[in-house]
């Protein structure tokens, strides 16, 4: 499959991504009547039910990457070339930025604007590590182990993720750049972006650590049943 059309399906699946999390963040706030608890589980649903579709729907193209982290991952890995890592990033990143914009428009919002929502501190610093590492190294360990249930596995941490952290999960610095352009549920204050975006590619790294240990060397085993020919197998 040719590169343009990768980067298209990078840049279309961030898009919709981001207007999803920043438009159920609007509608969330307005329906839930000063209940953030209720705008944050509709916020949570959402983005993780659009989260499954993308996956399913942009898989084929481009791996459904939607995050640099998950895309310089897979370069270490040796899945992304080094020709392809920095236009998925641009594309993402981009496609991001675009999505929060439709969101704005969409609510009626001026289009451009910056948010004043203060997310800083070790301990957000520190969950945003965690988010990150828990996100990757779940991709990691379902697409190697457990493929074809990648995007409910994926959805179903994401939308826990938006509870058990401190920080709602960015998990992602496309996401974490674009929310800095709305000043809504779902923003970021630009200044406090930089230490998220360090953290996630900490926890990236850690999650790439964690799934080599844990999946250790590979034999091929010859598994007639059930039409498999081969199959993958830890040595225990």
């Amino acid at each position: 499959m040719s590169t343009s059309r990768k980067i298209l399906a990078e840049f279309l699946g961030t898009a919709v991504l981001l207007c999803t999390v920043v438009g159920s963040g609007i509608m969330g706030q307005r329906l839930a009547n000063g209940n953030d608890a209720l705008a944050l589980l509709a916020n949570a649903l959402a983005t993780g039910a659009s989260l499954y579709v993308l996956i399913v729907c942009f898989s084929t193209f481009s791996g459904a990457h939607f995050n640099p982290v998950v895309s310089v991952i897979d370069y270490l890995r040796g899945g992304l070339s080094s020709k392809q890592l920095g236009p998925y990033v641009a594309a993402q990143t981009t496609g991001a930025i675009f999505g929060v914009f439709a969101a704005h428009f969409m609510f009626e919002l001026p289009v451009v604007e910056f948010s004043h929502h203060v997310r800083t501190g070790p301990s957000q610093w520190f969950s945003e590590y965690l988010a990150t590492s828990g996100l990757v190294l779940t991709i990691l360990l379902c697409d190697k182990y457990h493929k074809a249930k990648v995007p409910q596995v994926v959805a179903a941490y994401v939308v826990a993720a938006y509870w058990f952290t401190s920080s709602t999960s960015f998990a992602n610095p496309a996401v974490t750049i674009a929310r800095g352009f709305t000043d809504t549920f779902s923003g970021i204050r630009i200044s406090d972006v930089a230490p998220f975006i360090i953290a996630q590619f900490f926890g990236g790294l850690t999650a790439l650590f964690l799934a080599k240990v844990l999946g250790g060397k590979e034999v091929v085993v010859d598994i007639p049943q059930a039409g498999l020919h081969e199959q993958k197998l830890p040595i225990q």
